[in-house]
């Protein structure tokens, strides 16, 4: 699998320039399009990434809060006060330290007693935001699970097959296991995506994706996400491969 990869010797130097390709990007969407529509994701790596953001949105290079919109590729079905919600960990270390809009902050409401329905609605909040055609995030953040999953797209998932909607309601090999997720539909539109991979753990996922053909469909998840767009992969040192 052809990859574009950058690698840091730790997850600071990781997310530092993850930071200055999200501001760039943002301030090219602005530009362009008035509006900058991100897909955050959740877990431990891009939480570095999200305090430094709320810190350059500051002081750094000013953002213009009013026009960043703020979205997640996936959401476990928790409430939004739990520890494990994804919603939880961005509130924390960006939403609560910058001035955007209540209005501009779009999580999924994944503690809806059917996971189904609240797939539906999101998918509804998505196309009063983008419209009838399938998002093209400005951005969308992406991770890299040990076993090849990306967003909550795990190995196996009847949703990596999916053509027409464009959120799922998935059960995965995880805690907790009934999730949210946006499905290729979606992040196979996205005008930029980055990869953070961090930790000696993702090595061998690393090198297993490395190895694949690009002549057929990749065996892992995170290998099936091929934007049209601009794909980067950043990697701290302890998991090049």
């Amino acid at each position: 699998m052809k990859m574009e990869t950058r690698n840091f010797p730790d997850l600071n130097a990781l997310s530092r320039a993850a930071l200055a390709e999200l501001l760039r990007i943002a301030q090219e969407a602005v530009e362009q399009r008035g509006r900058f529509a991100i897909a955050l994701s959740g877990g431990h790596t891009p939480t570095k990434l999200y305090a430094l953001w709320a810190e350059a949105g500051k002081h750094e290079r000013p953002m213009p809060w009013g026009r960043v919109h703020l979205f997640w590729g996936d959401e476990r079905c928790v409430p939004w006060d739990d520890p494990l919600s994804n919603y939880r960990t961005a509130r924390e270390t960006l939403i609560e330290h910058v001035p955007i809009p209540v209005a501009n902050v779009h999580p999924m409401a994944a503690d809806l007693p059917q996971p189904e329905k609240a797939a539906e609605a999101y998918e509804s909040e998505l196309r009063k935001f983008f419209g009838g055609e399938p998002p093209a995030f400005d951005l969308q953040l992406l991770g890299l699970g040990v076993e090849g999953h990306t967003a909550s797209l795990f190995p196996g998932s009847p949703a990596l097959e999916e053509k027409r909607r464009w959120v799922a309601a998935v059960e995965v090999a995880a805690k907790p296991p009934r999730r949210l997720t946006l499905t290729p539909v979606v992040l196979n539109s996205g005008r930029n995506t980055l990869f953070l991979v961090s930790g000696s753990a993702k090595r061998s996922i690393m090198a297993a994706l490395r190895k694949e053909p690009d002549s057929k469909p990749s065996q892992y998840p995170a290998g099936r996400i091929r934007p049209a767009g601009n794909v980067l992969w950043l990697l701290d040192s302890s998991a090049e491969s």
